[in-house]
C-alpha cells in the first residue's frame, strides 16, 4: 500500500489555497489576456509584413487586399469570442447556480431538480454559444471590411507612388 507523502500533501494543500484566492484568478486572467493580445499583435504584424512584401513584388489590384483582410478579420473574430468567453463563463455559472437554488426553494424533488438542471445546462450553453458566435462573426466581418478598405487604400497609394517613380 502506498502511503501519502507529506511533501505531496503540502503541495496539494498549497495549490488548493493558492487557487482559492481571488488574486490568483485575476493574475491568471491578466496573463491569458496578455498572451492573446501578444499573439494577435504578432499575427497582425506578420500579415501586414507579408502584404508589404507581396505589394512591393508586383502591382496589386484591390483583390489582393482581400486575403489578408479576411485573415485579420477571422483572427480578431476568434480573439473576441475567446475574450468574451472568459467573461461569459463565470456569469453563466452564477446564473445556473441561481436558477437551481430557486428551483430548490420552490420545493422540487431531487430527481426533478437533476433533470431540470440538465435541461437548464443545455439551454444556457446553447444560448451563450449562439450569442458568442454571432458577436464573433460580427467582429470578424467589421475587422475584415475595415482591413480591406485600409489595405486597398494603402495599395492605391503604393501603386501611385510606384507610378510616380517610373515617370
Amino acid at each position: 500500500m502506498e502511503e501519502d507523502n507529506p511533501g505531496d500533501l503540502f503541495g496539494s494543500m498549497f495549490l488548493i489555497k493558492l487557487m482559492s484566492k481571488r488574486r490568483t484568478w485575476v493574475c491568471l486572467f491578466v496573463f491569458v489576456y496578455t498572451t492573446l493580445l501578444s499573439l494577435s499583435w504578432n499575427l497582425l504584424k506578420s500579415v501586414l509584413s507579408w502584404y508589404e512584401i507581396k505589394s512591393s513584388a508586383n502591382s496589386l489590384s484591390g483583390w489582393s487586399a482581400l486575403y489578408p483582410s479576411v485573415l485579420l478579420g477571422a483572427a480578431f473574430g476568434v480573439l473576441s469570442i475567446v475574450s468574451a468567453l472568459a467573461v461569459a463563463v463565470p456569469a453563466t455559472l452564477v446564473t445556473w447556480i441561481t436558477v437551481l437554488v430557486l428551483l430548490t426553494f420552490c420545493g422540487k424533488p431531487r430527481k426533478t431538480l437533476v433533470v431540470e438542471g440538465k435541461k437548464l445546462t443545455a439551454e444556457i450553453t446553447g444560448f451563450v454559444a449562439r450569442i458568442l458566435i454571432k458577436e464573433g462573426n460580427a467582429v470578424a466581418l467589421i475587422c475584415a471590411v475595415l482591413g480591406y478598405f485600409v489595405l486597398a487604400k494603402k495599395n492605391k497609394g503604393v501603386s501611385a507612388n510606384f507610378d510616380l517613380l517610373q515617370d
